[in-house]
């Protein structure tokens, strides 16, 4: 198991200062935001210098990209802003080899004009879907073409909500390129938590041969309310941390949802625990 963590828990002026916040926790593997390089975490456009760069200085400090972030709202009530969000991703996905990753992250986006982490229940329609199928299918074209995975994660607030309808993506798009995010503290509903358990078990059954990329966070109630430090709330991590190694016993875990005084004792629990 790769322990790693999101890059921009460490607000720093510099991306080397950035970097070395990660390495001073003897963590060397990261999930990347453009953010940490003083950019807009989904450029406009990627300087082939600014890529090098980017990977010279993590190569430095012994520290891999387990993946970069490419989070939009893929079904905005705001078409310009979906198809934006689209053209970004291309310039993403191709900076990607120069970088040194291999996986995009994704969100599959809500209805809700002002955040794509808030829910709307225009998420449930058949319209929604349709658009989401739509951006999804141009955004696995450009994975085709460079070689990445893009990875989304199933969230109660998005259109994909939980393991069931991550797995009707899949099986719809068709495409060795589309993979998952597993997060169990973002897939139960108000309600959902007493079976826990279960549909840890069912996300894993469903999802366990995509996965691409996992995350450490935790939750002490149901809902939109997995914003608790790794080992801070109720998740199951003996159970979680199982099931990744079942799959792939070296697959990033990423830590996120934690403030910096946090980082040593959750990197420690996942040691204990995994």
């Amino acid at each position: 198991m790769q322990i790693g963590i999101m890059a921009r828990t460490f607000v720093r002026p510099t991306l080397e200062e950035v970097l070395d916040a990660v390495a001073s926790h003897d963590i060397h593997c990261i999930q990347f935001s453009f953010t940490c390089a003083g950019l807009q975490e989904m450029p406009v456009d990627i300087e082939p210098e600014i890529s090098d760069y980017i990977r010279s200085e993590m190569q430095k400090r012994d520290i891999v990209m387990g993946a970069v972030s490419g989070t939009f709202n893929m079904i905005d009530p705001n078409v310009g802003k979906r198809y934006d969000g689209l053209q970004r991703l291309e310039t993403l996905a191709a900076a990607c080899e120069r970088l040194g990753t291999s996986v995009i992250t994704l969100c599959t986006g809500t209805r809700d004009p002002e955040s794509m982490w808030k829910w709307h229940p225009e998420n449930d329609t058949p319209e929604a879907w349709d658009d989401l199928v739509k951006v999804m299918t141009k955004a696995v074209k450009y994975a085709e073409k460079y070689k990445v995975n893009m990875a989304f994660e199933p969230e109660v607030s998005n259109v994909v909500d939980s393991a069931s309808k991550a797995r009707r993506l899949i099986n719809q798009i068709k495409s060795p390129y589309l993979k998952v995010v597993m997060d169990p503290a973002n897939i139960f509903h108000k309600g959902e938590l007493v079976r826990m358990n279960e549909m840890i078990d069912e996300a894993f059954v469903l999802l366990g041969d995509y996965i691409a990329l996992a995350h450490a966070k935790d939750l002490d109630h149901d809902g939109e309310a997995g914003h608790l430090a790794a080992g801070k709330g109720l998740l199951d991590y003996k159970q979680y941390l199982s099931w990744l190694k079942n799959y792939d016993p070296d697959l990033p875990l990423i830590l996120h949802g934690l403030s910096e005084d946090e980082v040593d004792d959750c990197v420690d629990f996942l040691k204990v625990h995994g």
